[in-house]
């Protein structure tokens, strides 16, 4: 894919579209001399963080300088902007699958797009463009821009399903877990690293999913009749995901829940043991502490058999709260 050609210019991979599902790779030295056919068009993909990419946008794009900046801006939220000329820029989130990355530290993916050419931008990579890639060596890529888009859109989609599937299965294993044991003790920093995360996604899903809706009623000569149905299905796709991150949401908060009111009934109990056994042994104390005090006139002090009166004495008390505590159903 000329790759190695173009990393020197920040042009991660360029190719052709030839209007029925492949594409040909070319090389950054080809594009000045490109003429596209009307069946072909053209899809540019950069690395935005490379000098030569941005040199390249400002001056040999043909873009205005407003697009240029929105395009290389530092910081930006999912939205969707139309241009003149029947154009559009399209700024997407997908799921960071880098190794050593947060998958919810979602990756931007920035796009141009116009009848015959799309122009996208990303700082790290993204594993759909690579899907995406090899579509088209088997023929079976998107044949126009507008479809393009769409795959794109779709393949951003299809990896946010795959990661909020994995959080809604640690969930329910730490559900089955404290339903199959009372002992069981969640991991508080790993249920609410969860958390944590399902709010990092909806943070970008749901602008997403607005922007979905809006192109389901775009209107561009470039866009095909049935490209609104395919919106209109991401739209719905990732409504029914966000629906299901806030659900895992509460699903936490339900698990903290359970495992806070177990504490507390683990507490109770261990508190109303201690309560019981300072009942029990309340009076013994008082009378040990009473016949211990050194003055004249104490009870069985020159009695051979003192001690064991005393003894016995407490052995009834003791027998007769733990009888008067079960006639209470305290034990």
């Amino acid at each position: 894919m000329f790759e190695e050609d173009n990393a020197q210019w920040g042009l991660v991979h360029a190719l052709v579209l030839d209007g029925e599902g492949g594409a040909r790779a070319i090389a950054r030295t080809e594009l000045n001399d490109l003429e596209l056919k009307s069946h072909e068009s053209l899809w540019l993909h950069w690395d935005r963080s490379h000098p030569q990419t941005q040199s390249w946008l400002r001056n040999a794009s043909g873009l205005s300088e407003f697009s240029c900046d929105l395009l290389l801006e530092e910081n930006t939220r999912p939205r969707l902007l139309g241009l003149p000329n029947n154009e559009l820029l399209l700024f997407l989130r997908g799921v960071n699958l880098n190794p050593g990355a947060e998958p919810e530290d979602m990756v931007s993916l920035r796009i141009f797009g116009s009848a015959q050419r799309v122009i996208s931008l990303r700082m790290r990579p993204l594993r759909a463009t690579d899907e995406l890639l090899g579509e088209f060596e088997q023929g079976e890529g998107p044949k126009n821009p507008a479809e393009l888009i769409l795959y794109l859109a779709q393949h951003l989609t299809l990896k946010v399903q795959d990661l909020i599937g994995e959080l809604s299965e640690i969930v329910d294993d730490e559900e089955d877990k404290i339903d199959a044991d009372e002992r069981y003790t969640p991991e508080h920093g790993s249920i609410l690293q969860i958390r944590r995360r399902a709010a990092g996604l909806r943070r970008f899903l749901a602008p997403q999913r607005d922007i979905f809706g809006q192109l389901t009623r775009t209107k561009l000569p470039w866009f095909t009749a049935d490209d609104a149905d395919y919106w209109n299905e991401l739209n719905n796709s990732l409504t029914r995901y966000l629906e299901e991150l806030e659900l895992t949401r509460e699903r936490v908060g339900l698990v903290l829940e359970a495992e806070d009111r177990r504490l507390n009934v683990r507490m109770s109990r261990i508190m109303y043991r201690f309560g019981v056994l300072t009942g029990i042994f309340l009076p013994i104390t008082f009378i040990t502490g009473l016949l211990g005090i050194n003055v004249g006139g104490v009870p069985f002090s020159n009695d051979p058999y003192g001690f064991a009166v005393t003894c016995g004495v407490m052995l009834v008390i003791g027998v007769g709260q733990w009888w008067f505590y079960r006639r209470l159903q305290w034990l």
